[in-house]
C-alpha cells in the first residue's frame, strides 16, 4: 500500500477494532445524515477475527469541515477507489438505507473496474433501486427536517438543538438529494449475493419493493425481517449483529 493509498483509506473508512488478519472485513455505509458513529458497538456482537470499518463520508463528524457530496456517482467513485488496498481479504457490505445504495453502487464499480466480487451485499431498509423514481423538486430544509423526524432514528433528536441542527443540516440536506437524483443503471447487477434486511413496520420499505433486490443480482437473494420500522436495526441491533455473524460464517469457516 502507498502513502497515498493509506491516506485515503484512513481518510474514508474508521476501524472501531484494528484486526491484524482478519478473515473478512464488513464495510458499513450509513444512512443519510449518517456517518461511521453508527456501528461503534459492531464490533463487540461480530466475531473477533472480522474488521469492521464504517465509511467516513465527506461533510459529517470528524470530516465536518469538508464539502458534502450530494451525487452519487462521484461518492461511490471516491469510496471505490478509497477500498482498493483492502481488497486482500474476503469483503462484505453492509449498507442502511441510502446506505444501501451507495453500497450497491461501489460494489457494481469493484467489479467493473477491479475484477473484484464481494462475498455478500446485506442492505438494509431500502427498495431496490431500480423501485425508485428518480427527480422532482426540492423540498427545502424544512420539508426534509421533518421526515427525519418522521423516520426517527439516530438522527431526530439533534433538530431539538439550534446548534446541533445548524452542524447537522447540510450533509442531510446533501444526502436527500442525492437520493432524490440517484438512477440505478437497469442493465447492471452485482454477482455477488446479495441479503436484504428490513423492518416489518417500515412504512418505506414495502416487501415487494425489497424483493426486488433480486433483479440486481446474478449471485443470489435471500432476506430477514426483524420487528420494527425503519431504523429498526438501532432498537434490534444484538438481534441483527447475530444475524449477520451467521451470515458471515458459512462463506468464511
Amino acid at each position: 500500500m502507498t502513502t497515498a493509498e493509506g491516506e485515503a483509506t484512513r481518510t474514508w473508512f474508521r476501524r472501531y477494532r484494528p484486526v491484524a488478519r482478519p478473515r473478512a472485513r464488513l464495510v458499513c455505509f450509513a444512512h443519510a445524515g449518517g456517518g461511521p458513529s453508527a456501528f461503534r458497538s459492531w464490533h463487540e456482537g461480530l466475531p473477533s477475527d472480522v474488521e469492521v470499518l464504517g465509511v467516513r463520508y465527506p461533510g459529517r463528524q470528524d470530516r465536518v469541515v469538508e464539502d458534502c457530496v450530494a451525487r452519487m456517482e462521484p461518492l461511490a467513485d471516491a469510496i471505490a477507489d478509497a477500498v482498493k488496498p483492502l481488497l486482500d481479504r474476503p469483503m462484505v457490505f453492509f449498507g442502511h438505507s441510502m446506505g444501501a445504495w451507495v453500497a450497491y453502487e461501489v460494489a457494481l464499480r469493484l467489479h467493473r473496474d477491479h475484477g473484484f466480487s464481494l462475498d455478500q451485499l446485506l442492505v438494509s431498509g431500502q427498495v431496490a433501486p431500480h423501485r425508485h423514481e428518480p427527480g422532482g423538486e426540492d423540498p427545502g430544509a424544512e420539508a426534509v427536517i421533518a421526515e427525519v423526524r418522521r423516520l426517527g432514528g439516530y438522527d431526530a433528536q439533534l433538530f431539538e438543538d439550534p446548534e446541533l441542527r445548524e452542524l447537522v443540516l447540510p450533509a442531510i440536506l446533501a444526502d436527500f438529494s442525492l437520493v432524490r437524483t440517484y438512477a440505478c443503471d437497469p442493465q447492471r447487477r452485482v454477482d455477488a449475493p446479495v441479503v436484504a434486511l428490513f423492518g416489518e413496520q417500515d412504512e418505506d420499505a414495502r416487501p415487494e419493493d425489497v424483493r426486488a433486490w433480486a433483479e440486481r443480482t446474478t449471485g443470489g437473494y435471500a432476506q430477514r425481517s426483524f420487528p420494527g420500522g425503519h431504523f429498526y436495526l438501532a432498537e434490534h441491533e444484538t438481534a441483527l449483529l447475530r444475524e449477520i455473524s451467521a451470515l458471515l460464517a458459512p462463506a468464511h469457516a
